[in-house]
C-alpha cells in the first residue's frame, strides 16, 4: 500500500441491541483502500461482509471508530459511494433507460440540460452492453441484463467508489463469468475504486487487487489480507493455467475452510 489512503476505516466497531443483549457484529476493523483498487470481503456468511459494506455506503453508523473517504467523514448515502446489490432493484415499472435516468437526474439534473442527461443515460448503458434493451422493461429482460442496469445506473452517477454485495450471487455460473468479465473490462475503462462483497473465491482471485478475508462472527474481524500480484487486463483462461493465480485460490480456501472451519452443524 502507498501513503494515499482514499477510503479509510479506522478501528470500527458495529453492534446491534437485540432482545438478548447487545451484538457485537464487527469489532475493530481497520482497513485502507487506495483510489482506483479493486478489493474483495470474503468469508463465512454472518461474518459481518454486508455490514462492513453498509458502513462504507453510509447506510449504516459504526457503533465505534471513524470512516473516511475522499478526506471526509462519511457520514450517510451518498452518489459518490454508489451500491450495486444482490437484487438489482430496479423499479419494474419503468423501462432501462428510465432506472437509470433516475440516478442521472439526481446527481446531475440540476446543472446539465435534458441532452446532456440522456448522453450520460445511453453513455452508461452503451458500457454495459444494453443500448438495445434501453426501453424494455425489467420483465423483459433476463436476471444478468437486470444487473447490468444496475452497474449502469451506479456507473451513471460517476460515483468515487462502486460498492457491490455479491453482485453476481444469484445468476447461473455462465451468466456470473460473463458479468466477471464484464465488470474487469469496464473497471479497467473507467479506473473505478472497488469495494466487493463474494463468497465466491474465483470471483475474488479473478477481480482483485487485494482479498480482505474476515474472521467468523459474532464480533468479526479482519483475518488476513491477500495481495493479488496478477498483471492486468486478465484473462480468465490464460489465468485457470497460471500457478500463481493457483497460489492465490489455494491460501483463501485454506483461510477459510482450515483456518476458520466451522462445526458442521453450523455450516449446514
Amino acid at each position: 500500500m502507498g501513503a494515499h489512503k482514499f477510503i479509510d476505516i479506522q478501528h470500527a466497531d458495529m453492534v446491534f441491541p437485540t432482545k438478548k443483549g447487545p451484538f457485537v457484529a464487527l469489532d475493530d476493523v481497520s482497513l485502507t483502500v487506495e483510489k482506483g483498487e479493486f478489493i474483495t470481503l470474503i468469508g463465512h456468511s454472518g461474518c459481518g461482509k454486508s455490514t462492513l459494506l453498509n458502513l462504507i455506503a453510509g447506510l449504516s453508523t459504526a457503533s465505534a471508530g471513524a470512516l473516511i473517504c475522499g478526506g471526509r467523514e462519511i457520514a450517510g448515502p451518498s452518489p459518490e459511494r454508489a451500491v450495486v446489490f444482490q437484487n438489482h432493484s430496479l423499479l419494474p415499472w419503468l423501462t432501462c433507460y428510465e432506472n437509470v435516468h433516475l440516478g442521472v437526474e439526481r446527481v446531475f439534473g440540476a446543472r446539465e440540460s435534458g441532452g446532456q442527461l440522456k448522453e450520460r443515460v445511453m453513455g452508461a448503458l452503451a458500457m454495459v452492453g444494453l443500448t438495445a434493451s434501453a426501453h424494455k422493461r425489467p420483465h423483459e429482460i433476463s436476471g444478468g441484463m437486470k444487473q447490468r442496469v444496475g452497474i449502469a445506473r451506479a456507473l451513471s452517477m460517476e460515483p468515487k467508489v462502486l460498492l457491490m454485495d455479491e453482485p453476481f450471487g444469484a445468476l447461473d455460473a455462465l451468466t456470473r463469468a460473463h458479468l466477471q468479465d464484464e465488470l474487469l473490462r469496464i473497471v479497467g475503462a473507467t479506473g473505478s475504486t472497488v469495494v466487493m462483497v463474494t463468497h465466491d473465491v474465483d470471483e475474488a482471485v479473478l477481480l482483485s487487487d487485494r482479498i480482505v478475508m474476515m474472521t467468523n462472527g459474532p464480533a468479526a474481524s479482519i483475518g488476513e489480507i491477500l495481495q493479488v500480484r496478477l498483471a492486468r487486463p486478465r484473462e480468465r483462461l490464460a489465468l485457470a493455467q497460471d500457478p500463481l493465480y493457483a497460489s492465490y485460490r489455494t491460501s483463501v480456501l485454506d483461510f477459510l475452510y482450515r483456518r476458520q472451519a466451522r462445526p458442521v452443524k453450523e455450516a449446514a
